[in-house]
């Protein structure tokens, strides 16, 4: 087991054996043997072990345990409490959810404050399987069929290549003690009636059923490399990131088949789940404006594409925005949604034509300048046009989507726009034969 355990490290790249790791243990036999097999080869690391205070005496008896098998080692020791119960009622978890919540947490930061450069948990060949079927039952999709990764991140998963038996055999011939958690035995837990009475039966049917779906979940875990890599090509073709999110081409998105498919994928790295990308699927031909939040994203149905962008903070009402002023000597002003320069020059000068960048009279204006953001019944007279125009009506010609105007700056003087910066100057601002000096903005 010994050779088994090197051979698979390398093989995997789990690792250097220069690298110190952070073993988490719990006392269980799982976790002593991969002590024990870490010891035997040199290599260097230390032990972690959360109690989470579900067990009474047990659970402190368990991290005494551990506590005398790091001294046993000669290895630091880290140990936490944690009032796992509390923790799940709080965030509505179950205490499985919560205690892993909590364990992972805790452990990468112990990771990182002791400069270990990875963690290593116990899980072998038996719990690999039993996450498949898992997984299976709660439906996850492709991405729940390869069991437990080796390595994902700075998680190394060191005894996937053993299984339960051969684990047990090892403690056995090397005499390894370990604690026996009671909660294993009880089957009200999802897992405990996968391993007690689901692949028993399957047993029954194929005795080399874990041979199988090892081999099957090899199987599907470059099945989904594939799947990922075409993915990603096509999320590349359809899709455009720009300064303000990620837009996706609709027209491009319906030649995809199957829709349905491609377009949760798509929307997966951005949290949305598969009954949003269902019911986003559903206004494709509909009007734009239709808005769609993740937990960390907005994405809105725009006339020819889906725009992403992270989430922004709710604002209760419009006087909660900030408006900013610009005395005459600034030089600079910047914040979350635009950087503009200033400066003031003379009259000889070269017309610029970008719309980054505002030539104003000078003398027309009146400081300090302000910059906010448009609002409704917001007018202005576009630069080369007679007569006045509703800003909202502007964006509508511009064809400007939901995110382009929310991030779209005014620049106002004693309430009149001198100009929608980026896109167009009030006629009442330009430079004529008069001007005597010109106010530069550029927008950086």
């Amino acid at each position: 087991m010994q050779k088994a355990l090197l051979s698979y490290i390398q093989k995997e790249k789990l690792f250097k054996k220069t690298e110190k790791i952070l073993l988490t243990v719990s006392g269980g036999i799982d976790s002593i043997v991969m002590c024990e097999l870490f010891h035997n080869a040199g290599f260097k690391f230390g032990i972690a072990h959360c109690n989470f205070q579900l067990r009474n005496k047990e659970s402190d008896a368990d991290e005494l345990f551990v506590e005398q098998l790091a001294e046993k080692y000669h290895v630091q020791f880290h140990s936490i409490s944690f009032d796992t119960s509390a923790f799940a009622k709080k965030k509505k978890l179950s205490i499985q959810l919560a205690a892993r919540e909590l364990r992972y947490q805790w452990f990468e930061e112990i990771r990182s404050q002791f400069e270990y450069n990875y963690i290593a948990t116990a899980h072998h060949q038996d719990d690999s399987i039993e996450t498949f079927f898992i997984n299976l039952i709660r439906g996850t999709g492709i991405s729940g069929l390869h069991g437990i990764l080796a390595k994902h991140g700075k998680i190394v998963r060191p005894l996937l290549f053993s299984t339960k038996n051969e684990i047990e055999i090892f403690a056995k011939k090397n005499q390894l003690k370990h604690r026996e958690d009671s909660s294993n035995a009880s089957d009200k837990y999802t897992r405990n009636k996968i391993r007690h009475q689901i692949i028993p039966l399957l047993k029954a049917l194929n005795p080399n059923l874990e041979n199988t779906i090892t081999k099957d979940m090899e199987r599907l875990k470059n099945v989904e490399l594939i799947y990922r890599s075409e993915i990603a090509k096509a999320f590349a073709k359809i899709s455009k990131t720009e300064k303000g999110g990620v837009s996706i081409s609709i027209q491009k998105l319906k030649k995809l088949s199957p829709i349905n498919t491609y377009l949760y994928e798509f929307l997966k790295p951005f949290q949305f789940n598969a009954a949003t990308a269902e019911e986003i699927l559903s206004v494709l031909d509909s009007v734009s404006g239709k808005q769609f939040f993740s937990t960390t994203h907005r994405l809105i149905k725009d006339r020819a594409f889906l725009l992403i962008e992270n989430r922004p903070p709710e604002i209760k009402n419009k006087t909660s925005e900030v408006n900013y002023l610009i005395k005459k000597n600034a030089k600079k002003f910047s914040n979350d949604s635009v950087t503009l320069g200033f400066k003031i020059g003379a009259a000889n000068y070269e017309l610029q034509t970008s719309n980054n960048i505002a030539q104003i009279d000078f003398d027309k204006l009146q400081f300090p300048l302000e910059i906010r953001k448009w609002e409704k019944g917001d007018v202005f007279y576009p630069l080369g046009m007679k007569g006045k125009k509703k800003v909202s009506d502007f964006f509508i010609d511009k064809k400007l989507s939901l995110f382009q105007k929310e991030n779209t700056n005014l620049l106002i003087s004693k309430g009149k726009i001198v100009w929608i910066i980026g896109l167009r100057l009030d006629e009442r601002f330009k430079i004529t034969e008069k001007t005597k000096k010109i106010y530069f903005v550029e927008q950086v």
